[in-house]
């Protein structure tokens, strides 16, 4: 009984995640089968990877996603390290407010960004696909860089203005080695975010500018093909891979600390 009791925890949450890994599994699974549609397996095939890389529409989206992530991840960068820099002896006191748009529901703000462009009579498009995606970085770069640059002994800075160095090369030469593993963390965070939204995109991107996941949400609703199952199946492996550099990076921040 001991022995059953030691194992009841172990096994229900293996279950637990097995049910939640499952779709992904089967989605994996079935984009390899070689029937045109439905889910009967009627054996291995690499065609729909083939069709994949020769459909012009998905090379379009893709490249409206990477210019996006990119765009946004530099844009977070920038500008968390800005405000973290020059508002450091104010930011302990105002840090919690760039959490504020972790806390809400990612929905509110999507139909935020849709009301505040429509009323600032913006056009829709990748510009304001952007700005809302680094609005949305700002809430993870703002924190970590801030948790991060709260490590640095301010002596430092200070000893490498005694000896001579502006401002700016002690920012280059002291400061931004130092946050080097946040600024990794941060940027790849915020891009995986970005490249993987829905929400905000569905409802700031317009017609002209679909991203990849909007891209695939419109196929959906035609129905599932194969070659949607081959496409969700390499955004699931980039994805990973990403997850796994941007958790390697945290390791070894921690390390550091």
């Amino acid at each position: 009984m001991k022995f059953l009791s030691r194992l009841s925890l172990p096994l229900f949450v293996l279950f637990v995640y097995a049910l939640l890994y499952l779709p992904i599994i089967v989605l994996v699974v079935f984009s390899f089968n070689k029937a045109p549609g439905g889910y009967h397996w009627t054996g291995f095939t690499l065609a729909w990877f083939a069709e994949l890389f020769q459909t012009t529409e998905i090379w379009v989206a893709l490249q409206h996603s990477l210019i996006v992530a990119f765009s946004a991840m530099a844009l977070s960068l920038v500008f968390g390290i800005m405000i973290v820099c020059s508002m450091k002896d104010y930011l302990r006191r105002i840090a919690e407010f760039f959490y504020l748009p972790i806390l809400i529901p990612e929905i509110v703000l999507a139909v935020g960004f849709l009301y505040l462009f429509s009323f600032l009579k913006v056009p829709f498009g990748l510009p304001t696909l952007i700005v809302a995606h680094t609005l949305l970085g700002l809430s993870f770069a703002v924190p970590l860089l801030h948790a991060r640059f709260n490590e640095m002994d301010p002596n430092v800075i200070e000893a490498s203005l005694d000896l001579g160095a502006s401002a700016w090369r002690t920012f280059l030469w002291v400061t931004l080695p130092f946050l080097r593993p946040a600024i990794f963390s941060v940027g790849l965070l915020v891009w995986i975010t970005s490249f993987d939204d829905f929400l905000v995109s569905f409802f700031c991107a317009g017609s002209a500018s679909q991203t990849l996941p909007l891209y695939i949400y419109a196929r959906v609703h035609v129905g599932i093909t194969p070659v949607i199952n081959a496409l969700s199946t390499v955004t699931l492996v980039v994805s990973c891979l990403l997850v796994t550099i941007y958790s390697a990076i945290r390791v070894k921040l921690e390390e550091i600390i």
